[in-house]
């Protein structure tokens, strides 16, 4: 399978591929940040590097060959957390070159297959989404398949199942509690654990609050 994913971050369509146990044979990633793409290269140095999208029509990329596509165009403005200038917000505007690339695409190959995910929002904007790629968006929650409670909807050209609820909840992937966790950060100002979102008990799918470290916090944590 040949891939190209847009707005690739730190490559986690490739590591989901890995988890399916699909097989890449090449992985073209369009990312600028160059702390995801430092992260990226380190867990996989074969990926292709296409640099910004704005610059698309200048890839030397045999689009025959592309099999699957991923997008998950940023988000600001499309979300219920900011002003929602929609598709006024350039970064969210940005949509509209996923839109080009994917036309683009099915002109050479209409097999092509694409998966694209954004936050939900109000449903003038999903449907200009909808309009354009031709699919109806799911929702899923995250919450099903991780400790974190994130609803998503995902526009694809091909059928898909909601995951089945793993159940897995937030101290499950705390290491070591009442320690603080490997890896976690501490704020130095409030001494507290981040984790983003609304308050609700600790231990709940909803967590999502700040979390006092005071006894959990080590020195040079």
């Amino acid at each position: 399978m040949n891939v190209l994913s847009l707005f690739d971050g730190i490559s986690s369509g490739r590591v989901a591929l890995d988890r399916a146990n699909i097989k890449v044979d090449k992985y073209y990633a369009s990312e600028i940040d160059k702390y995801a793409i430092q992260v990226s290269q380190n867990n996989y140095p074969d990926i292709i590097r296409m640099g910004d999208i704005n610059n698309w029509e200048s890839w030397n990329i045999d689009w025959s060959s592309i099999d699957l596509i991923f997008a998950g165009s940023p988000c600001q403005g499309f979300s219920f957390a900011g002003k929602q200038l929609a598709f006024d917000d350039k970064r969210s505007a940005l949509f509209f070159r996923f839109a080009e690339i994917l036309s683009h695409a099915q002109s050479i190959n209409p097999k092509v297959k694409f998966l694209l995910e954004n936050v939900r929002m109000k449903k003038e904007f999903e449907n200009v989404i909808t309009s354009v790629v031709g699919v109806e968006p799911i929702m899923i929650n995250s919450a099903l398949v991780s400790a974190q409670n994130r609803k998503r909807l995902y526009w694809a050209n091909w059928k898909f199942e909601q995951p089945k609820d793993k159940g897995i909840l937030l101290k499950d992937i705390l290491e070591n509690l009442p320690d603080c966790p490997i890896g976690v950060k501490v704020r130095e100002k409030s001494k507290c654990l981040r984790v983003g979102g609304l308050n609700s008990p600790f231990g709940s799918k909803q967590w999502n609050g700040t979390h006092p470290i005071k006894s959990y916090q080590k020195k040079g944590v």
